[in-house]
């Protein structure tokens, strides 16, 4: 009886845990050509979903996790609690064969954290 009720009070915490983690689309994001010569272009949306965090950097990585060179507005964006962003992203075309993920992480600030805190990292896989 005691296993039914620890089962039962252990699925309730579950079912009542509140996690939150930002968004990113397109989940498939596609290069594009830019109105620079070689360099491609794609767009990232973020929505921050997070009311303990307020700073979002930006990544794009290779297949083993290396990073590649990008070019955005802001690397590291400020964005409050429910707020939106667009976000133009531009890769070299030479680059463009190893760049496979663009990340976003969000950045706890040190005097923020509490003990539960947990950064968080949205991928996204480019076509």
């Amino acid at each position: 009886m005691k296993y039914i009720w620890f089962t039962l009070g252990f699925i309730f915490l579950l079912g009542t845990a509140n996690t939150h983690a930002h968004e990113m689309t397109p989940t498939y994001p596609k290069l594009e050509t830019s109105y620079i010569p070689g360099v491609l272009k794609t767009r990232m949306h973020i929505f921050n979903r997070r009311e303990d965090v307020s700073y979002y950097e930006i990544g794009v990585f290779g297949k083993d996790w290396e990073p590649i060179p990008f070019v955005t507005s802001y690397k590291l964006l400020k964005m409050e609690y429910l707020a939106h962003a667009e976000v133009d992203i531009y890769i070299n075309e030479q680059d463009k064969a190893s760049a496979e993920y663009i990340c976003s992480k969000s950045k706890l600030r040190k005097e923020d954290v509490v003990s539960s805190a947990i950064s968080s990292r949205i991928c996204s896989r480019l076509k």
